[in-house]
Parts: structure tokens; sequence; C-alpha cells
């Protein structure tokens, strides 16, 4: 990864947004008008996937949705503006080169990126070249994605790209010795935080390779929200979740995913790790979350995480 000497690391500690937990998608776009603005949100059509698609819609954005179950999605988003629907698998490499291919076909920028979509806790699960689902999807797809938009994204000038982390990143960080459990057995929770920790692994490095081209990442915790995500849970594993009284709706769970993606505060800023609407604080170990851990924003686990995502996917150049 090459440096970039102007590049300035944001602060990983909290800007007093305005904004809260409770705060909405539709709460952070007040005022804001995003016509003529192009956006993606993998997963936008379930949970709040759904929420953020229909905030940036209603703010005047053009939304394409690249959908894995193109029914389903169909059915979700019949009532939402400027919606596109295109066909895609995170977790099939041809499945998103031919996604990304129809889309720099038609010449048109992409201003925002909200890789949003991911899987929860299956049992042991590969894809085709035997990497571990939850590795290959969350976060190993959405690098794939990014990669083979970056023509689309670097057209924009200002792009932003939000990769959609969670607390689960509290179950630890990539393991790069076996990322993809070949040699110890499967932990579908620890499979689960790797993968999140990795989506705010690459928002670290992508934010410092894009900035020369104007475009600026950030990882989100979307908050604690039962969605359909939650499908592989048994109702024994559901009842032991205990979120308290912190549990979001889906519009409140879109809310900082939409923050990172149009906020004129950040727009200096990049790289950093944000919930309830806010950068987060960085914490040093979990029992002083709600923050972000060590492990999920070091800049040289994030170099060597890019390395090795490059090597698994066969990109060598992105930038």
């Amino acid at each position: 990864m090459t440096s970039n000497q102007n590049y300035n690391i944001t602060p990983q500690k909290p800007l007093s947004s305005g904004f809260d937990k409770h705060s909405t998608a539709k709460d952070i776009l007040q005022g804001i008008d995003l016509s003529n603005k192009i956006c993606i949100v993998t997963g936008g059509y379930s949970g709040i996937g759904l929420e953020t698609t229909r905030a940036l819609a209603e703010a005047g954005a053009t939304v394409v949705v690249p959908a894995r179950s193109m029914d389903k999605a169909r059915d979700a988003l019949l009532d939402i503006p400027r919606v596109e629907l295109a066909e895609l698998d995170l977790i099939d490499p041809e499945s998103i080169d031919t996604f990304a291919e129809r889309f720099l076909s038609s010449g048109r920028q992409i201003d925002i990126l909200i890789n949003n979509a991911g899987i929860m806790v299956p049992p042991l699960t590969r894809d085709s070249r035997g990497y571990e689902s939850q590795f290959a999807t969350n976060h190993l797809g959405h690098f794939q994605l990014t990669a083979r938009l970056w023509p689309a994204l670097i057209k924009a000038g200002n792009a932003r790209v939000v990769s959609v982390s969670s607390s689960g990143i509290v179950l630890g960080g990539v393991e790069f010795d076996d990322p993809n459990y070949e040699y110890h057995p499967y932990d579908k929770w620890k499979a689960y935080g790797q993968s999140k920790s990795a989506n705010a692994l690459f928002a670290v490095s992508l934010d410092r390779l894009g900035y020369s081209h104007g475009i600026r990442a950030f990882s989100v915790h979307p908050g604690a929200i039962y969605t359909d995500l939650s499908r592989f849970l048994s109702e024994e594993e559901l009842g032991g979740l205990d979120f308290g009284n912190d549990l979001k709706t889906e519009a409140q769970g879109a809310a900082t995913s939409v923050w990172c993606a149009t906020s004129s505060i950040l727009n200096d800023m990049g790289g950093v790790y944000c919930l309830d609407a806010d950068i987060a604080q960085a914490v040093s170990t979990p029992e002083e979350m709600p923050g972000v851990l060590p492990w999920a924003i070091d800049p040289e686990a994030a170099d060597r995480l890019w390395k090795l995502s490059e090597q698994l996917i066969g990109v060598t150049k992105m930038i």
C-alpha cells in the first residue's frame, strides 16, 4: 500500500454531531438535497438496508440496489422512488464482476457506496473457492465490489464508501493465520466477529488509499436491531441476547450509515468507526464499550488485511 503524504488521520473520538442513538435516517437528511446523486446500497431491500434506501431516495438520490433475491427486493421496494434493481450475490465472484461491469458500462459515477449486506453466524459454509462464508460475504465480497467499481467512485470526485460493521468486533479481530477456518475448529461467533472487524479495517485502508481521489471511507455500528440477519439463531440463542434498553428501530439503525454518507461535518474526515450518528470513542477493552476496539482500527492490521484480501480475490491493483 502506498502512503499519501498529505493524508491526515482523523481522530477516533466523538464530534458532538448534534444527533444521537434515537436519530433516524430521515432526521439526518432533513434539509439535504441528494438530487443528481447516485448511490449503491448492498442489501438495500431488507432491514436497515431498506430504510437506508428509502431515506436516500426520498432525499432525491437515485439508489441502485444489488439483490440476491430479485423478487423479494422488487416487492420490498415497490413504494420507493428512483430505485434501480440489479442482480448480485456477494459470495459469488463472477456475480460481483458481472454487476460491476454492467454498472460501469452505463458511464455513471457513484457518489455513495454503502456496503450494508451481510450474514451472521450461519453453520460452516464455504464459497466456491473454499473461503468461509461470513468472511467471504461480509468482507471479501464488498472488497471485490469496491475494487471493481473504483473507476465510478473516482468519477464522482468526492465519493463516500460506508462499510456496515457491528458491535460484533468485540468477538475478536482478523485471524490472519487462518481466516477461513482451514486448520481450527469453526466458531460461528468468532467468524462473525472477524468479518465485522474486517469491515472496520477495510475503511481504515480504503480512506487512506482513496484520499487523493476525493474518496473517503467510514465504518459504522448501526446499533442493536432485530432483523432477518438473526435468521440463523435458534430461539434459545435469540433469548440469550440481552440488549437492555438499547434496541433500535430499523430507521434508527440506518441513521449512522446515512450520516457517514452525507454529513458535511465529515467533509475532511474519514477512516473512522462511527456509531449513533457520530464518530465512536476509541476504547481499550470490551468492558469499556460502546466504542471501538484497537484491533478494528489498527492501521498495520488494516494494511495486512488489504494485502491478504488482494491475494485471496486475485486483485492486485485497485488504486
